[in-house]
């Protein structure tokens, strides 16, 4: 276990290129958090709908289909923060960009940094994906796998998890079952779960919302199951993301 890094992107492994973030229990937050904390040309962005982003980090925001989007961007980047979506009939929604067209212009503009929501899960703890997700970028330098260490203890229902029968079938929990570090274990270590269409991108499995210290030794034990028995996972944090973001452990191979 080490939690002595300079910053929670460095701990993350979110150090340059384009990061996708997937699953449930703080995409939003964890994006945000990173948006707030890199220096350089960063880009903010979705795959997937995606809602506005918080005031502060609005100053520069293009909103247009694939074709203006890659008109407006295609020259060098600013320096500092600039969020770009396509548009969308929802209100108070913003609409995904094409996988293909957030790496095009990741490259074209010369970002050093493009962080990607790159699918949802309703506002929910924990989520099951299914087929055809999540839109991760080609050629992703990192993803980002979310799951939210609250719904430890909590029934498996459609309140607590997105599309919880796939959960339940994909963790061999039962409707209503309390949720044990046995079922995350068997989430983050599947290819049907947290490490679904991520490729060759290195993963980093965040369990986000330990918010107290007493949640730790359990998690600490089940970060370490899975990094033996998981090759496709590179580390795995725990943070705490409300208020001020931090890293609370950090456990990598070796």
């Amino acid at each position: 276990m080490n939690t002595t890094h300079n910053s929670l992107a460095e701990a993350l492994g979110a150090t340059h290129g384009v990061v996708c973030a997937v699953g449930a229990g703080g995409k939003k937050s964890l994006l945000h958090a990173l948006a707030r904390e890199l220096r350089g040309r960063i880009a903010l962005t979705a795959s997937v709908p995606m809602q506005p982003p918080p005031t502060d980090l609005a100053q520069a925001t293009v909103i247009a289909d694939d074709t203006r989007l890659r008109q407006a961007l295609s020259t060098a980047a600013r320096p500092g923060l600039t969020v770009y979506a396509a548009p969308s009939t929802k209100p108070g929604r913003l609409g995904g960009v094409e996988p293909a067209t957030i790496a095009w212009l990741h490259a074209r503009a010369g970002f050093d940094y493009t962080l990607v929501k790159a699918d949802g899960a309703r506002g929910r703890g924990i989520k099951a994906p299914r087929a055809g997700e999540p839109a991760i970028v080609p050629g992703a330098q990192r993803v980002l796998a979310v799951v939210s260490a609250a719904v430890l203890g909590q029934s498996l229902t459609a309140e607590v998890a997105h599309r919880p029968e796939r959960l339940a079938s994909l963790v061999g929990a039962a409707p209503g079952e309390p949720l044990a570090p046995t079922h995350l274990l068997r989430l983050i270590t599947s290819q049907r779960g947290s490490l679904q269409g991520c490729g060759a991108s290195p993963v980093t499995i965040v369990i986000n919302q330990v918010d107290s210290s007493g949640q730790v030794p359990p998690l600490a034990t089940m970060a370490r199951q899975a990094l033996a028995a998981q090759p496709g996972i590179d580390r795995i944090a725990l943070t705490c993301l409300k208020d001020s973001p931090r890293l609370v452990a950090l456990f990598s191979r070796g």
